[in-house]
This record gives structure tokens, sequence and C-alpha cells, in this order.
């Protein structure tokens, strides 16, 4: 069983509203959505779109439900903007994490990403980068993380993701040993190993130390192949359903969970399962996955 003093549960607002494709969940309200991930039993939330900016109006929204931000995606430009751009912009996301009290930040790195093309099939098209942009992406994330931890107190983790510069273990191996463990961690993502066809289970395995966030994602096996078969963009095949609450696919999360639980992993752990809420209500699927969850960790 898991620890329930070093790990605390969270869950993703984008099964209520989906960024990436405002019309998956436009009904769902930031009131919705936060009341039932508490309703579900979740303490845990990342920051979605439609989440307040003012961060005494958003605390004081959350604090009345038991919830806490746990995380925010952060989009870098490494390769293709100035250093200070991306610095200017990542200091303005820890200021408002530091304020809301969250320890982790979620990079990921958007150069020439088709993750958000919703006509660029996400196999077969994903850029691959060269020893120079290799170069570059680490040593900047070194400076983002150092200045996170130094300054603001918050750890970077890095987010792994299908279509992005950093989606396969080969890839995310090369993240890793060309980065400071000091100041780059990893955000291990369950689905997005599974669906670019890696194996979750050695990926947790041989990062467990350098993983300070947990994304509790599963897949669809059949819907992955169409997506394959039928050139279908990341985007579309989130719309078919390509994601879905841990227990309801094919990831292997009893040996994910042991791994985690002999390293005595410490941090969230949040499921992050994007559907379409019209398909898969979010408060349904929210009960689902915490009450799998607690099966199989006791947490």
């Amino acid at each position: 069983m898991l620890n329930k003093e070093r790990v605390r549960l969270g869950i993703a607002p984008i099964a209520w509203t989906n960024d990436d494709m405002p019309d998956l969940g436009k009904e769902n309200t930031f009131e919705q959505c936060v009341s039932e991930m508490a309703l579900a039993g979740f303490t845990g939330s990342e920051v979605g779109n439609k989440y307040p900016k003012d961060p005494e109006v958003l605390k004081k929204a959350l604090e009345l439900r038991g919830v806490e931000i746990c995380n925010q995606w952060f989009s870098s430009f490494l390769l293709t903007k100035p250093f200070e751009e991306v610095e200017k912009e990542f200091r303005a996301q820890l200021t408002f994490l530091k304020a809301m009290g969250s320890k982790i930040i979620g990079a990921s790195e958007q150069s020439y990403s088709v993750q958000g093309q919703m006509e660029t099939p996400v196999f077969g098209h994903k850029y691959v980068m060269n020893e120079e942009e290799w170069n570059t992406l680490c040593q900047g994330l070194n400076k983002l993380g150092k200045i996170a931890k130094d300054e603001y107190g918050i750890s970077l983790t890095f987010h792994h993701h299908m279509g992005t510069v950093v989606q396969t273990a080969e890839e995310t191996e090369c993240l890793m040993e060309g980065t400071d463990p000091e100041y780059v961690s990893l955000l291990f993502d369950s689905g997005h190993f599974a669906y670019c066809g890696e194996d979750p289970v050695a990926m947790v395995t041989k990062y467990v130390d350098r993983i300070k966030h947990v994304h509790l994602k599963d897949i669809r096996p059949e819907v992955v192949e169409k997506v394959k078969a039928e050139d279908m963009s990341f985007l579309a095949g989130v719309r078919a359903g390509a994601f879905t609450i841990p227990g309801d696919g094919c990831v292997d999360f009893d040996s994910i969970f042991k791994v985690l639980e002999e390293a005595d992993y410490a941090g969230y752990m949040v499921v992050e399962a994007e559907q379409d809420p019209a398909k898969a209500n979010p408060l349904e699927y929210a009960i689902r996955a915490r009450k799998f969850i607690a099966e199989k960790t006791g947490l």
C-alpha cells in the first residue's frame, strides 16, 4: 500500500473542459468542476483555463472545497524562442503557483509540437531534434529548474508528451541524462508512454528516483490503433476516446503502483484522462477512478 502521509491524490480539470478543444465541456463551469473533484474524493487539482487568474479568488474557491493546486502545465519554447522570453513567462507562472502554495510546475517543450494540430497525424510526424537542439533544451531546462528551485521553492518536472520533441522512451532517457537531477525531475505519465508503444512499467522502474509528479492515465488500445491506422491527429484521438481513467484500459497499474510503493514515492498522483465529457460524464469517471485507486493502493 502507498503511504497516505506521503502521497496525495489529484485530478485534472481537462476531464470537465478541454483547454485545447474548448467545445468539449464548454457547458461545465469552474465551480461545477472543482465541486465534483471534491465530491469524488480528490484533494488536488491542476489548473484549467476557466480557473480564476487571481490567486486569492481561486484560493478561496478551492479552500471551500478542500482542494489545492498541485501543478500547472507550462509550455516552454526553448528551441524556438529567446531564453529570456521563456524565462519571463516561466517566472510569471512560478509567481502564481507560489501564491497558490504549489510545489510543482510541469514543463513540456512545445517547439515544433504537433499535439495541438487538428489535421496533423500524431504518428510519424513528430519533430526529431539534432544534437545542438538537445543541448539547447537540456541547458535551458537546467536554468529554468534552478530558478524554480532556488528562487521559488518549486520543482520543475518535465512532461514527456505525444507529438512533442520528447515522446519516446529513448528521448526521455536523453533528457534525463542531459539534465541535472537537482533541477529537473520527471513528470511520469503512464498514458503517454503506453500511447506511443513504450512500456510504462519499465519507465517508472528506471526513473522512479527522478519522478516528482505522476499522471495516472489509461489508454484504449483499440482506439490508439485506429488513430494510427487512419492517420488521426492527437486531438482527434482524444475526441475518439484514446484516453481514459486508470483501470478502464490496458495499462498495468498494479505494477506501476508497486514500483512507486517500493520506492516510497512522495508527491501527487493525478488522474488526467482527457475525454469528451458528453460521452464520459466527468463526475462518474472521477468517482470510478477514485474507487480504483483506493482498491489498488489503499489511499
